[in-house]
């Protein structure tokens, strides 16, 4: 992962920005599919989750490789990769969008949240989902599934590229997550990306001012008319 392009200032200006503000920002660019879908927050945090992707890859399984025994290999994928995912990081699970087995449990996620994980997703489920909910880390899956991952589904690589919920997701890309979904930004484009989308979001406050008083959305929103841009400079640099 470049040093250069995730910085802290940019983890500071992410926390701040919404997953749907930087779907627009990415849009723009022409990146569509960024945000992983029929993915939701286990439970809302009220703040947002950021940090580059460490992923693992599920297949489906095949049943004379996917017995309970395979716990016993330390390196078994599953929990490789809660052993090794960076403190920082997002730890980003292919579960094949099928939450017929659950992609991990409440312990696995308290050993991820231990170790300093910033957060973790799967297009997949959650068993224990309820425990999950009401620790500190940021979680999100599809929907609570109680059948333990061997059932359908074999662990088979870590720090790779996947797809989750239909987005692409290399290893090191930005992952943002809030109390709606999450987004992938690829990390070559996090920075400007970022100081894009603040700016998007201030002008969002502004709008919505605006909107408040009683204000015709159309030119306003979004800025096709100039003289509204130059009244959000004047807003905004009476907030200054």
């Amino acid at each position: 992962m470049s040093e250069n392009s995730y910085t802290a200032e940019i983890k500071a200006i992410l926390e701040g920005i919404s997953v749907a503000t930087l779907a627009t920002a990415l849009y723009k660019r022409g990146l569509r599919n960024q945000v992983i879908q029929d993915v939701r927050p286990v439970k809302p945090k009220g703040r947002n989750m950021v940090g580059p992707a460490f992923t693992l890859r599920y297949m489906p399984a095949r049943e004379d490789r996917n017995q309970l025994v395979e716990f016993r290999n330390p390196k078994h994928p599953q929990r490789h990769a809660v052993e090794t995912c960076p403190p920082g990081y997002v730890m980003v699970m292919d579960s094949r969008k099928s939450a017929y087995a659950a992609s991990a449990g409440d312990i696995l996620i308290n050993r991820l949240m231990v170790r300093g994980v910033a957060g973790v997703v799967t297009d997949g489920g959650f068993r224990d989902a309820m425990n999950i909910g009401e620790l500190e880390i940021p979680a999100y899956h599809n929907r609570p599934s109680s059948p333990t991952n061997l059932t359908v589904n074999e662990a088979i690589e870590i720090d790779c590229p996947i797809g989750c919920g239909d987005a692409p997701v290399f290893p090191g890309d930005i992952i943002v997550g809030d109390d709606d979904s999450v987004i992938v930004i690829p990390l070559h484009l996090v920075d400007e990306v970022a100081n894009e989308a603040a700016e998007m979001t201030a002008y969002e406050e502004f709008v919505m001012t605006k909107v408040k008083s009683g204000a015709s959305i159309i030119g306003l929103y979004p800025a096709t008319d100039e003289a509204n841009l130059q009244e959000f400079e004047k807003w905004r640099s009476g907030k200054a």
